[in-house]
């Protein structure tokens, strides 16, 4: 399982360790760019009307505050034209949709216009599964002394999918992320897990199935080896990590983050 810590700042910055002492390193700051945090999530059981688009721009490595988008305008259009307009909550940089449709096997265009400029990217709504069963090993993890909570879901066996996993839990810091796809696991049943060492009685994890496109899985996997630190101390900094969003004004100006379409299913369970 995999810890994601500030996943557009790790594609859009450069990050630095030290071993013993804190130390403050003159690091340049590249050029600002959009971020666009679009995740439409239909989740089962409601109509998917309300969604909510998020945008900011790369700052410096020190700074503590992300500078949130203002005045941007954001809409998202179906393949029959249809238009669905995200107006911002002022001041926040959140753009907020209430009439959304989402249909399985649509295809959905996202476009910004920000500082004269126009960014799009294109997805499709796939469908996920329900989540089957939870169950919990008390003689879990590598050392079997740790709580693992295990989440179970059965694949559709006429299509190929893709999965996204999310945890929540506040024995993390941040939510843990497992992307998966069925090559080995056609129309059975499919599972992933969340172990912690310190993990007790009454302590909740919530949890949440994607069905994602094949192009998102992809992005998320390089994200994934990114964050847990895939290719050595050594590796190059992750700025090539592109999402599918691009700038068709200026190609250099292009934004991180990405836009997905995914059906959900949640659950949450109680550490017994």
């Amino acid at each position: 399982m995999k810890n994601i810590k500030y996943i557009l700042l790790i594609i859009a910055g450069i990050f630095f360790t030290a071993c013993t002492d804190v130390v403050d390193v003159d690091l340049e700051t590249g050029p600002t760019r959009l971020v666009i945090d679009a995740q439409l999530q239909w989740l089962k059981g409601t109509d998917g009307s309300e969604q909510t688009i998020k945008l900011t721009t790369t700052t410096g490595y020190y700074e503590e505050e992300i500078p949130v988008v203002n005045n941007a305008t954001v809409f998202v259009t179906n393949s029959e034209g249809t238009v669905f307009t995200f107006n911002e909550n002022s001041g926040t940089g959140n753009y907020i949709c209430n009439n959304f449709t989402p249909v399985i096997g649509e295809e959905y265009t996202l476009t910004i216009e920000y500082n004269g400029e126009t960014y799009m990217g294109t997805e499709t709504l796939y469908a996920v599964s329900e989540i089957s069963e939870i169950v919990q090993d008390d003689e879990g993890g590598f050392g079997g002394d740790d709580i693992e909570v295990r989440i179970k879901w059965m694949d559709n066996p006429d299509e190929i999918n893709y999965y996204l996993v999310r945890f929540d839990t506040d024995r993390l810091p941040y939510p843990d992320y497992d992307a998966m796809d069925d090559e080995f696991f056609q129309g059975n049943e499919m599972f992933t897990f969340i172990d912690h060492e310190d993990f007790e009685v009454g302590d909740v994890v919530d949890m949440k199935l994607y069905g994602i496109s094949e192009q998102y899985f992809n992005y998320m996997m390089t994200l994934l080896g990114v964050a847990e630190g895939g290719g050595g101390p050594f590796q190059t900094p992750p700025v090539g990590v592109r999402g599918n969003m691009i700038n068709i004004d200026n190609e250099d100006n292009y934004p991180v983050g990405y836009f997905s379409v995914t059906e959900t299913d949640k659950t949450s369970y109680t550490i017994q």
